[in-house]
């Protein structure tokens, strides 16, 4: 009986022995080369792991994924209060019962709000405006730490991530905003004799555009927060304090103009942050405030500090691709 050399060997390392070098079969060797397994690869699609691809294939890979982008912002909006009795009602009585105890503590009981002639409307806008950029950050800080199985298992551009963060927001805000043009239109009938009227305007027409700007800074805000979280996590714990001190610093529920008066540097700093400059911006959208002039100055600031954060942020973001998930 021929015993084979595979057999032989494992009879052999059994009984506790060295199988005969004639008995082993022939160790298997490539016939091809390093460059051309590489190059093998490359033309099936693969590409190596944990290595951060070039700026442009980056930008390509990013758009070829638009569609899973939209179907994971989309579906992120629609989960968020799916388990509840309300369901997508809260998206917008969320925001608005924030901006009622805004409303009633501030606007009405301590009256921070002087200054302006119609204090519904101005917290109102500040407030939903501020949520907006609110949820975006702390979002943000989640993008990869809350996804690293995702992360781990499949190749595709992190920046998929904080992008669907503030589009998962802006698919949110549009009821919202609706809610919030009606409730401060209603603010300035004659139910409401101490606030001034609030008239539908031309202007009103600019807000998308206003907002789209905000969202191009909540972008890249997003971005810087997603990789300083994902090298240190402590960070998302500070993120609501930060937020606060913003807050105020912006003036969501009080006029950084009459408060500040007094200190027209002290104002000029805090008006010109761009957290201030997209709230003034959507305020001179929407509401018809003496001190709240529509200019080309505000525009500006807006459309620079959207641009340094969205293109910045990116780049910052895209520098780290390599280390997202394995830190």
């Amino acid at each position: 009986m021929t015993v084979s050399p595979s057999k032989a060997a494992a009879a052999a390392r059994e009984r506790g022995s060295e199988a005969p070098a004639d008995l082993l079969p022939e160790p298997m060797v490539s016939e091809q080369s390093s460059e051309a397994l590489r190059q093998i690869a490359v033309s099936a699609g693969l590409a190596p792991m944990g290595v951060r691809p070039p700026l442009g294939q980056y930008l390509r890979d990013l758009w070829s994924r638009r569609a899973f982008l939209w179907e994971l912002s989309s579906s992120k909006a629609y989960a968020r209060n799916r388990n509840s009795y309300l369901g997508q009602a809260w998206s917008v009585l969320t925001p608005l019962l924030s901006a009622a105890v805004y409303i009633i503590i501030f606007g009405i009981v301590l009256n921070t709000t002087r200054g302006v002639e119609n204090a519904i409307g101005f917290i109102l806008v500040g407030t939903f405006m501020f949520r907006f950029f609110e949820h975006a950050v702390s979002g943000g800080g989640k993008a990869i730490r809350g996804n690293t199985s995702l992360v781990r298992a499949v190749r595709f551009p992190r920046a998929v991530l904080p992008i669907s963060v503030v589009l998962s927001e802006l698919v949110t805000l549009g009821p919202a905003l609706v809610v919030m043009l009606v409730v401060t239109y209603l603010s300035g009938l004659g139910e409401f004799p101490k606030f001034a009227y609030v008239p539908v305007s031309w202007r009103w027409l600019l807000l998308p555009l206003a907002i789209m700007l905000l969202a191009f800074f909540n972008v890249g805000c997003a971005f810087i927060m997603a990789r300083w979280v994902a090298r240190a996590p402590d960070i998302q714990n500070l993120i609501g304090f930060v937020m606060r001190f913003v807050m105020y610093a912006s003036g969501v529920i009080f006029s950084i103009d009459h408060y500040f008066k007094d200190h027209p540097g002290v104002g000029w700093v805090l008006q010109r942050q761009p957290v201030a400059v997209y709230l003034e911006l959507t305020r001179a959208c929407v509401l018809h405030e003496p001190t709240i002039p529509l200019t080309w100055q505000t525009w500006a600031w807006g459309v620079g500090w959207a641009a340094l954060f969205a293109i910045g942020g990116f780049l910052y973001f895209w520098r780290g691709e390599e280390r997202y998930g394995r830190d």
